[in-house]
């Protein structure tokens, strides 16, 4: 199934997005409905809430008075902290009881409005965030909610701000306009990304790629995409090492292709191929075909230069993932290459204008196969003996796996 996390500030429109969803198919799993059913009269949800705050929180047919428990932890973060230490533990509980309800191709929208706050953005394929300014927001909980401005903004205050919340997303729908252009950006979001990728998770296969190379501007968010990706590969693969951010787009100020790689680092291949069917849940299915880099000359031996080659099946952000053995050669040569075009800006300028030379000649192209095949004189010839000497004069060694901080890698 797709796993989607669904989040957004107060007054940010994410209920109309969210029966948006559930019409065009999705099952919607409503935290806000959650959190009312776990601390129902006689449910030890709400047992927990009266032991930590008190009878007065009850109503006078002993059911659970938001508006009174909502005046002591919305002004007290301690508060609000037991609050939620309470409450989301069980809500997760039962949201993964009905996730295991979904079948095969199923699209899953977890309804969540403290996503961020709690930290679960690991836990789906893809998180969306439905963004509005700040004075929209409060504007429209006075207009439609009979709030004050003050304490419009206190409940605003109590969640995480905006910037922090649009930097967890990989996908921002913007509620500034008019609900109807909100609910054009659901079709054409369900239509154009969420349906093909859920069928390719189903069918076990990568997003198509048919366009020739073409080269672009650096993004300034590529790092941060590249960590939400690791951050979701590692908690869906235990076995996992490391995940870091490599190739083109991992080098500040290079044109690149808009194609995220990856390596992940294993023990040794035969976990790789254990793990195969974790990263294909996880939205990585393997690509065949594709198990091992072209030798360099100081390391001939093609047993060190074996890989696996996964891809993503989401269709609105390509990722290349290869899977190598920590300590191979191949493993090494992709952490130098970075680090050499990061450390040497003549190598960079040097790799950028081959690339740019590349991309013209094979702009016709159906695919980037022979984009890539022309490179491979260049990594081996001129490349190789290059980053050698840099390694040498600058001391660089690769990173050490010898401890529990070797998961939390990722750059």
């Amino acid at each position: 199934m797709l796993k989607i996390g669904l989040t957004g500030g107060i007054a940010s429109g994410k209920s109309l997005v969210a029966s948006k969803l559930r019409e065009l198919g999705a099952v919607l799993i409503d935290a806000d409905v959650l959190a009312r059913q776990v601390v129902e009269p006689g449910t030890p949800g709400l047992e927990q809430l009266v032991e930590a705050f008190g009878t007065d929180i009850l109503d006078p047919d002993g059911r659970l008075d938001r508006p009174r428990l909502g005046s002591i932890v919305f002004r007290d973060p301690a508060q609000r902290k037991v609050l939620n230490g309470i409450v989301h533990p069980l809500v997760r509980s039962a949201a993964a009881a009905i996730m295991e309800t979904a079948g095969a191709g199923d699209i899953v929208v977890q309804d969540i409005p403290l996503l961020v706050e709690t930290g679960q953005g690991s836990n789906f394929h893809l998180v969306l965030v439905v963004d509005a300014p700040d004075d929209v927001r409060v504007q429209r909980m006075v207009e439609f909610r009979g709030m004050d401005p003050e304490d419009a903004r206190s409940r605003m205050a109590a969640q995480a701000g905006r910037a922090e919340r649009n930097a967890a997303a990989d996908v921002i729908l913007d509620n500034s306009g008019s609900p109807d252009h909100l609910l054009a950006s659901v079709d054409a979001l369900w239509e154009q990304r969420l349906v093909p990728f859920a069928d390719n998770i189903k069918r076990g296969v990568r997003a198509p790629r048919t366009v020739a190379p073409v080269l672009v501007k650096p993004a300034g968010d590529w790092a941060a995409q590249a960590q939400r990706l690791a951050e979701r590969i590692l908690l869906a693969v235990p076995e996992a090492l490391t995940v870091d951010h490599i190739g083109s787009t991992s080098v500040p100020g290079l044109p690149a292709k808009d194609v995220l790689d990856l390596q992940l680092a294993v023990p040794d291949l035969a976990t790789a191929d254990r793990i195969a069917p974790l990263l294909a849940k996880a939205g990585f299915p393997e690509v065949p075909g594709v198990t091992e880099d072209t030798p360099k000359p100081s390391d001939p031996d093609p047993a060190s230069w074996q890989k696996r080659f996964h891809a993503n099946a989401d269709p609105g952000r390509p990722v290349n993932l290869h899977v190598r053995a920590v300590a191979s050669a191949g493993w090494q040569y992709a952490l130098l290459f970075r680090d050499w075009l990061r450390g040497d800006p003549s190598a960079r300028a040097q790799y950028e204008a081959l690339k740019s030379q590349l991309a013209a000649a094979h702009s016709g192209d159906n695919g980037t196969a022979a984009y890539a095949e022309a490179k491979e004189p260049w990594f081996t010839n001129v490349a190789w003996p290059a980053m050698e000497e840099w390694a040498a004069r600058t001391g660089w060694t690769p990173p050490s796996f010898s401890s529990s901080a070797v998961r939390k890698r990722g750059q």
